[in-house]
């Protein structure tokens, strides 16, 4: 494929974005009271809170996040497939804390603008100067009869890593050999848009050796879905797509798949079309918005996500409020976890600068999203961005896709690339 990326010019771009506006950023500035609290300690949250110290060390970062643990959702469709521990994709906020980052494990109730000031449901409060604001998401369970939050204890999305991933997979253990494994996909726009296909994939591959008679069917209410081409490739080498014997199956807008009612008890679902099918084991992943504090503090707009200035994602909204991860409308990036730690570092180069009456330094953006789809079989697509002229959206420099007519050496290397990534990012997040 032409203008595809090569390994060397990725780690450039990131680095470049890791970096945006470090030359000629303000030094510590004697005597000036800059805060700034960070609501949410996921990829965005953490990333932003770590290189706005770096950016500026004299700014006073709090970050405000629940859970003392946090699980990734990228590769956490490993821990399903079997070829991952939970452990693995589990980090604590030591490096964070060893920053010089006050990190404050309590639940955000309530953020308010005008006082600007930050609330817990410990009863603490934090004022700021600046406000980064990285909830996730949120699911609109409105959208699907009989599911809502307390059938997720029966019927797991398992689309927020942890405790949903531990049941997911405890029950793929439990189903008999001969079982079948359905998987409800969302619509557009939801976090990691290759997630569900991957998950299939790993499923698959578990299936494959230890429930060979087992197979998964994909309820789909898209026409196509990211990397198609790549998954479905893989899917008949693999796992007999297309043929009597097929592992995977997928059924898409054509036939009118996506789901409209959840029966929990039976673990039967209701398409579109008025089929009803019924799973040993039933993945059900429900259309998305923004985190529920992004809803509470009117940084969301009608369409469930936050409308934000994309130059220094300031919310449009509410002012001195930034919103950066899965819950903005960063237009023309995707919703990964990846997109999230390059949105983080162009939001926090853009606080440091504006705390000390300086302007923004222009932004780049980068993302990559890896994909395994057997052992030993994975691929990905790369991409750099910039800020259009008009700032209306974020535009494609450059990037690529792996090759479908690539060796095997190939998908080996990607895969070998990918837990290499992981291994990168996570430090680049934690600190660790």
């Amino acid at each position: 494929m032409t203008n595809r990326f090569n390994r060397r010019q990725i780690i450039k771009a990131t680095g470049a974005a890791a970096a945006v506006g470090a030359l000629g950023m303000p030094t510590v500035a004697l005597g000036a009271s800059k805060k700034v609290v960070v609501v949410g300690g996921g990829p965005g949250g953490a990333t932003c809170a770590r290189y706005l110290k770096i950016f500026d060390p004299g700014i006073e970062v709090t970050l405000v996040e629940p859970n003392k643990t946090y699980h990734t959702c990228f590769m956490s469709n490993e821990v399903l497939g079997g070829h991952r521990t939970m452990d693995s994709i589990a980090f604590g906020y030591d490096g964070l804390k060893k920053a010089g980052i006050n990190v404050v494990h309590d639940y955000v109730t309530a953020i308010d603008p005008e006082k600007k000031v930050v609330k817990t449901k410990g009863g603490q409060e934090f004022a700021y100067e600046r406000c980064v604001v990285s909830p996730g998401i949120s699911f609109r369970y409105d959208t699907i009869e009989g599911y809502d939050e307390a059938a997720t204890e029966k019927v797991p999305h398992a689309w927020k890593a942890g405790p949903q991933t531990v049941l997911l997979r405890k029950q793929l253990e439990a189903m008999a050999d001969g079982g079948t494994v359905v998987i409800c996909a969302p619509p557009n726009p939801f976090r990691c848009p290759p997630g569900p296909y991957e998950r299939a994939s790993q499923i698959a591959s578990y299936l494959k050796k230890a429930k060979p008679k087992s197979k998964v069917i994909i309820l789909d209410p898209k026409e196509k879905f990211s990397k198609m081409g790549l998954f479905t490739a893989a899917w008949e080498k693999f796992y007999g797509y297309k043929t009597e014997n097929a592992m995977i199956e997928w059924h898409g807008a054509a036939e009118e798949a996506g789901i409209v009612k959840v029966d929990v008890a039976n673990r039967t679902v209701t398409t579109k079309f008025g089929e009803e099918i019924k799973a040993d084991v039933l993945n059900v992943i429900p259309a998305q918005k923004a985190g529920m504090i992004a809803h509470q503090a009117g940084l969301a707009n009608d369409s469930g996500w936050c409308p934000i200035n994309l130059h220094t994602f300031e919310s449009t909204l509410h002012k001195n409020i930034h919103v950066i991860g899965d819950a903005s409308i960063a237009k023309g990036m995707p919703k990964s976890g990846y997109a999230a730690n390059s949105e983080a570092k162009v939001c926090a180069a853009s606080i440091a600068a504006l705390l000390n009456g300086k302007t923004p330094p222009p932004p780049s953006y980068v993302n990559t999203c890896y994909s395994i789809a057997a052992e030993d079989w994975g691929f990905s697509v790369a991409a750099v961005y910039r800020l259009a002229k008009d700032g209306s959206k974020i535009v494609k420099v450059s990037g690529g896709l792996t090759p479908k007519d690539a060796p095997p050496e190939y998908y080996k290397r990607e895969m070998m690339y990918a837990h290499s990534w992981f291994t990168n990012i996570t430090r680049d997040i934690f600190g660790l």
